[in-house]
């Protein structure tokens, strides 16, 4: 299996390619009504699951253990019960399925909150004379 940061990011280019062919079919539609949910699939799919890949590159201790994979399942899901809720709303339905797919993209927010908190940013480095606890170190 790929590792996490893998799988966000194949999220979010699945996610961007999604909203670009939504956005050139609303487009040459000329039917914007639906707009809401294009910008949540390219902002908080594309976007944010792409920074939570790039996050998790960069700091490697935090893509360990089972809590990414939870972070993961909710985000991902997250962004996907979401939309189709937002769809569901525009064209007229009810709202449950976006508040579900809102809440379970807060909750995996949170999630990644307590990482960051947690584990910094950037790969640990080893004490050494002059440094101190977590520090970026580029790949060498």
């Amino acid at each position: 299996m790929r590792d996490i940061a893998f799988v966000f990011f194949l999220a979010a280019v699945l996610c961007v390619t999604g909203g670009m062919f939504w956005g050139l079919q609303m487009g040459a539609s000329g039917d914007h009504s639906m707009a809401g949910a294009h910008v949540h699939l390219n902002l908080v799919g594309w976007a944010t699951m792409a920074l939570f890949g790039v996050y998790y590159r960069l700091t490697p201790q935090a893509a360990q253990g089972w809590l990414p994979r939870v972070h993961a399942v909710l985000a991902i899901g997250g962004v996907a019960v979401m939309v189709s809720g937002l769809y569901i709303v525009f064209s007229g339905g009810a709202p449950g399925a976006a508040i579900a797919g809102g809440m379970m993209s807060f909750a995996s927010m949170l999630i990644f909150l307590f990482t960051v908190v947690r584990h910094g940013f950037g790969v640990q480095v080893a004490s050494r004379p002059g440094l101190s606890g977590a520090a970026f170190t580029p790949a060498e």
